[in-house]
This record gives structure tokens, C-alpha cells and sequence, in this order.
């Protein structure tokens, strides 16, 4: 308006109305009003950032070209930083790695593996299912990566523990009944007089009712939620038989079991990329640019300047403005630095997890076509503790099933073995709860210990205590900053790796905006 005064607020607002939040950001620092944290939600750096700055973006080093180094590239990119990744690995992606016939699995202390998959048939040795609630899905929408359901939990999947195998349906039934029944008895007996009134003791029984289908009186004598030795059609079909006593269901210990996906990081549905996990790595290596990323790296030195960064590797060394490392924590412990005794104590605080996996290729589906399971997981006390059947192919010749999934001492008990005895123990520990037709059709195998992987050596880390050390690295020393899923409360999930790239994106681009 002709004669009004511009306030700072009028000033704030149109500079945001044209450039964008990134170069209302950089007004707010340039008038002093910049907050110290960002508080609200992560907004990818762009080039319009630095048209009040008179400067451009910087040079950025990444060291690692995982799901968190290649996020932290590709979020950076699209503010133009020069971002170069170092990957001691032959390829992208880290432990988001999925294995396809002709590809070969390097081992230290152990044989390569050939992967001798047919076509189309593919094994996710690292992640394998994402949370509908995690940044992950944002990024395969936001990349045109198209998913499709990963079945987390099916009634129709097993319970093995103690010896005995029922369905999961089977064993949830019983629980839930019984669980039901003993709450009902001290309701009525008046055992909740002092804790709820008589009509809320009315509203619970009915509700128990209803969750443990418990029959006159209150008791669990089974139910049909146990599932049949043959279904209804024509006729009524036929019930299994009569659930075991309350110790005998106690004593089968299924608690576990059947609680095992009521976490908050788990969900039903959950998701996974069409064709493989690694499509993320692909779409996510396109958008930072191949040429970016220089494989067979291994990082040597870092050294932290006033003015950069320089980090040499094996076969070269380059200088930039800033450094993201970007590689496991026991990893990045073991590198020359000059960042201080503090780094180093930090980065040797988490502890590396063992974890494994067995693929098994079938070339028939008969956990299909006998079991009637269409994906879902098996829950185990074996050492091989989880079966994954799978979400995808169904109907398909041919199929990979996860014939274990385990952590800690079970992995490293796996570890400990070569690749034909990893099989042959999986087999017959699967041959427990499926028979003799998990032992028939097997075409091929591949197996991972992630303890045992180059330059990784760990399926992911375990803090001791969410410490000092924990805060201490999720703040830069000095030039040097540091990301991935072991600096968030989402540890194993590639949504840490991405949240934590993204936290170390915002923090490196403010400091650059503000910077002389």
C-alpha cells in the first residue's frame, strides 16, 4: 500500500510468499530472529534457500551410500549441494540388500555364496517389511516406487513352542479364552468390588464375553474361533478338538508368540516395495546421480579443518566444506580421526547385534497349496525363531521362503556354520512344524550373517542406555556429522536411517544459510 510502512512481519511473509519457508529461514537469521532449533516439520533444502545469502550450497562428503548416506544425498541435492558418496561395498544400499540369481554374497571368515534364484524370484536379506506410519512409505510414494501388502500377521501361520504346533489362530483363541474366563471368576467372585463399580463389572463381563467367546457361565470350553480340521461349506464342518486345561495352554508358553507383532513398530497391514526392497536403493541412487557414488571406498582418515573436511580412502582422498558419516557406529570407531576421545567413546558404546537369514527357494508352494498360508510369519522358541512366507508371487511355480529370521545368539550360532550346515539345520528345524514336505522341492539357498558382512559386521546395534553418548553424537564435531538408524529411537528400521539423514540435512543447511 502507497505510504505504508514494511514491517519485519510484512517483510517475513512476502519473502516466504516468493522464495519459500528455506529463504524466509535465512531473512529470520540475517535479522537475527532464527530460532535455535528447527521445531517444525523436515522441509527439503532448496536452491531458492540461498538467494538472500549471496552465497551457494556446499561441498558435502558422505561417507557410506546407505539408506541414510544416499537420503542425506538425494535431500541435500535438491538444494544443489555437491554431495559425494565413499562406499567400502561394491554396491549401494548397505543392509538394504536384496539377493536375485547371479548375484554372489562375500563373506568374511567364510565362502562366497552364488544365489542361484530363478527368474523373477528375489530374497530381502535386510529389511523386509515397513510400517504404514513410517517416513519410508513417504519416500517409495514420493520416489514412484510402487508396494504392495506385506502380510504381518495370519491366523493361518504357526505357533511351534514347547514342542507343540498349532495355528496361530489356534493358539490366540485359547489364550485370549482362558485369559477371559479367569477375569470373569474374580469379577464375579467380587474380586474388583474396591476397583470398579457394578455396572462397569457388568460392562466387562460382557465385553470378556465377547473376547474369549466363553460359553454358559463364563467358561472357555473352545471355540470355533480355533479353527477346523475341515471348514464349513455343504455341511458344518468339523471343529478341532477340545482346547487343552489353562496349564496346559500356560505351559505351551505362546505368549510370546502371539503378542510378538503388538509393538508400535509393527502393524497390520505392513508394506514392501514391489519387486524387492532394494527398488528404494535404486530409485533413491538415480535421484542422487550413479557418478556421485564411488564404490570400493574404503575411508582411511578423517580430518576435521576449520575451514572443511578432508577424508582419504584407499586410492585417493578429496576436501569438502562438510562431512555426514553415515556408516555404523563400531565401523566408524575404527577409523583415524582427529575429532576427539569423545567421538571415539561414543562411537564404541552401542553394541553390534548379530542377526541371519536363510532364503529357500521351492519349486513348489506348498505352504500354499497343503497349509493354506498366503504370507505371514510363523513364531517359533526354535533357534531358527521366525518362518516368513511370502507376501508376494502367490500362485506363482516357485517361491523363497525365510526359513529363519534370528538375532544374537541365535545368529551367531547360524553364523558359526557354513552355508550347507545353515541349511541343514533350518530344515530340520522347520521339518518340526511343517514335516518332511519342508525337506522336498528345495531348489536353492543363500544365507546372511550380518556379522559377518564387509564393512558392515552387524544387522543393526543395541544401546546399552540411551545415553549421553546417544545426544552427543546426534550433534556435529565440528565439521563432521554423524547419521543413521543407531541415532534414533528406531533402530533396525530403514524410517531411523531416513529420519536421522533428515535431521542431519536440516541442521547441516541452516548452518550453511547462516554462515558468512
Amino acid at each position: 500500500m502507497e505510504g505504508a510502512a514494511l514491517t519485519r512481519r510484512g517483510l517475513l511473509v512476502g519473502i516466504g510468499a516468493v522464495g519459500g519457508a528455506g529463504a524466509m529461514y535465512a531473512a529470520m537469521g540475517a535479522l537475527g530472529l532464527a530460532p535455535s532449533e528447527q521445531d517444525k516439520q523436515f522441509a527439503a533444502p532448496r536452491p531458492g534457500d540461498f538467494s538472500l545469502s549471496g552465497k551457494g550450497a556446499a561441498k558435502v562428503v558422505i561417507l557410506g551410500a546407505g539408506v541414510a548416506g544416499l537420503t542425506a544425498a538425494y535431500e541435500l541435492g535438491k538444494a544443489g549441494y555437491d554431495c559425494t558418496l565413499l562406499e567400502a561395498r561394491e554396491k549401494a544400499g548397505g543392509r538394504n540388500l536384496t539377493l536375485r540369481g547371479g548375484d554372489r554374497l562375500a563373506e568374511l571368515n567364510g565362502p562366497a555364496q552364488d544365489v542361484r534364484f530363478g527368474e523373477g524370484v528375489y530374497f530381502n536379506a535386510g529389511p523386509g517389511r515397513i510400517a504404514p506410519w513410517m517416513v519410508t512409505l513417504d519416500y517409495c510414494r514420493e520416489l514412484g516406487i510402487p508396494i504392495e501388502t506385506f502380510v504381518n500377521n495370519n491366523a493361518a501361520a504357526y505357533v511351534n513352542t514347547n514342542g507343540r504346533t498349532v495355528r496361530a489362530r489356534t493358539a490366540r483363541a485359547d489364550m485370549y479364552g482362558y485369559i477371559a474366563e479367569l477375569l470373569a471368576k474374580a469379577t464375579n467372585v467380587g474380586a474388583l468390588d474396591r476397583a470398579i463399580s457394578k455396572a462397569d463389572q457388568e460392562t466387562l463381563l460382557e465385553f470378556l464375553r465377547r473376547f474369549g467367546d466363553l460359553g454358559p457361565k463364563h467358561r472357555y470350553e473352545g471355540s470355533e474361533r480355533r479353527g477346523f480340521t475341515k471348514y464349513p461349506a455343504i455341511d458344518t464342518g468339523t471343529p478341532l478338538d477340545a482346547p487343552g486345561t489353562l496349564h496346559q495352554v500356560l505351559a505351551a508358553g505362546t505368549g510370546r508368540a502371539i503378542t510378538n507383532d503388538f509393538g508400535y513398530e509393527q502393524a497390520t497391514p505392513m508394506f514392501q516395495p514391489v519387486g524387492g526392497m532394494d527398488a528404494i536403493v535404486t530409485k533413491l541412487t538415480e535421484a542422487v546421480g550413479r557418478d556421485r557414488i564411488r564404490t570400493g571406498a574404503k575411508v582411511t582418515k578423517i580430518t576435521n579443518l576449520a575451514d572443511g573436511v578432508e577424508v582419504a580412502w584407499e586410492g585417493g582422498g578429496l576436501k569438502a566444506d562438510y562431512c555426514i558419516a553415515a556408516l555404523p557406529p563400531h565401523i566408524l570407531a575404527k577409523i583415524p580421526h582427529n575429532l576427539g576421545a569423545q567421538v571415539t567413546t561414543a562411537l564404541g558404546t552401542p553394541i553390534p547385534v548379530a542377526a541371519g537369514k536363510i532364503g529357500l527357494e521351492y519349486g513348489r508352494r506348498w505352504w500354499e497349496l497343503e497349509d493354506r498360508i498366503y504370507g505371514g510369519v510363523t513364531e517359533t522358541d526354535l533357534d531358527i525363531t521366525h518362518i516368513w512366507y511370502p507376501s508376494h508371487g502367490y500362485h506363482s511355480e516357485r517361491g523363497v521362503l525365510v526359513g529363519y529370521y534370528n538375532t544374537e545368539r541365535n545368529a551367531e550360532l547360524y553364523a558359526a556354520l557354513a552355508p550347507e550346515d545353515r541349511r541343514r539345520r533350518a530344515l530340520t528345524q522347520g521339518k518340526k512344524i511343517h514335516g518332511d514336505k519342508y525337506r522336498q522341492n528345495l531348489l536353492s539357498s543363500v544365507s546372511i550373517a550380518w556379522d559377518r558382512q564387509p564393512h558392515i559386521q552387524g544387522g543393526w546395534v543395541r544401546w546399552p542406555d540411551f545415553d549421553s553418548s546417544f545426544t552427543f553424537l546426534q550433534r556435529p564435531a565440528g565439521r563432521v556429522y554423524f547419521a543413521g538408524d543407531w541415532l534414533t529411537h528406531l533402530i533396525a528400521w530403514q524410517a531411523g536411517a531416513m529420519e536421522s539423514a533428515r535431521s542431519v540435512v536440516t541442521q547441516l543447511h541452516q548452518r550453511v544459510l547462516q554462515s558468512a
